[in-house]
C-alpha cells in the first residue's frame, strides 16, 4: 500500500497531495506543469516534498523533519517519458544497469520473454523503433524487482498499434507482479482504458474523478 499526504511549493502553486493506492493502476492526469511528474518525482526520491509523508508497504520514503530514504532503497521503478536509455550501451546493458554484479538473472530472463525483447539485447537504442525502446526501458524499471512502478507518459510518442500492443504487455505484467503503478499521461483515452483510477490534477490540486471504463481489466 503506497500512502502520499505531502505539499509542495512550485514555481506558480502549491502542489499538494493525499491518497492510498493498493495494487492498481492509477493515471495521473492534467495539462503541462500542474505537477504530475513532480508528484512521480518526490515519490521516487528525485524531488522531496516541503512538508507531510510518503510511505510504500509501512516503509518511509519521507518524514517532514527526517532525512529522506535513498533513492537506491526505495525499490521504485520508474520509466521515464524519453525512456533514458544510455545510447552507448546496448539493450541488455542497459537492462543490468540497475542490478549487482551477483544478482540473479532469472527473472529478467522472463521479463525479456514476456516482452517479446529477447532478440533486440544485443542492439543499440537507435538500431530499434519507439515500441522496442519502450519494452526496453519497460524491462530496465522491472528488472530490479520493484514495489512500485511509475510511468511518464510511456505512450506519448508510439503510433496506435504499437501504443495497443503496449497497453496488453502493461496488463500482464501488472497481473503478474500485484504493485501499485502511476501512469501520467495526457490521453483520456490512456487513462480510460487502463486505469483503475483517475485523478486529475491542476494547478498542485488533486481531484479522483468518477470510475472509469474498464473493458480491458480483469
Amino acid at each position: 500500500m503506497l500512502n502520499v499526504n505531502f505539499s509542495k511549493q512550485l514555481d506558480q502553486f502549491e502542489l499538494k497531495t493525499s491518497f492510498a493506492l493498493d495494487k492498481e493502476i492509477m493515471a495521473l492526469i492534467g495539462s503541462s506543469g500542474s505537477g504530475k511528474t513532480t508528484l512521480l518525482n518526490c515519490i521516487a526520491g528525485i524531488s522531496q516534498p516541503d512538508n507531510g509523508e510518503i510511505s510504500l508497504n509501512g516503509q518511509v520514503f519521507y518524514r517532514q523533519g527526517e532525512k529522506p530514504l535513498k533513492i537506491q532503497k526505495r525499490k521504485v521503478g520508474y520509466l521515464f517519458q524519453d525512456y533514458a536509455l544510455f545510447p552507448h550501451f546496448t539493450a541488455e546493458k542497459n537492462i543490468l544497469l540497475s542490478l549487482s554484479k551477483n544478482a540473479d538473472l532469472s527473472h529478467v530472463s522472463e521479463l525479456t520473454g514476456l516482452l517479446g525483447i529477447r532478440d533486440l539485447l544485443h542492439k543499440y537504442p537507435h538500431q530499434i523503433s519507439g515500441g522496442e525502446k519502450q519494452r526496453v526501458a519497460l524491462t530496465r524499471a522491472l528488472a530490479a524487482k520493484p514495489d512500485i512502478l511509475l510511468l511518464d507518459e510511456p505512450f506519448s510518442a508510439l503510433d496506435d498499434d504499437t501504443r495497443s500492443r503496449c497497453h496488453q504487455e502493461l496488463f500482464r505484467i501488472h497481473e503478474l507482479w500485484q504493485i501499485p503503478v502511476i501512469l501520467v499521461t495526457h490521453r483520456i483515452a490512456d487513462a480510460e482504458e487502463l486505469a483503475h483510477r483517475i485523478v486529475r490534477i491542476e494547478k498542485g490540486e488533486m481531484k479522483e474523478q468518477a470510475p472509469v471504463r474498464t473493458s480491458l481489466l480483469k
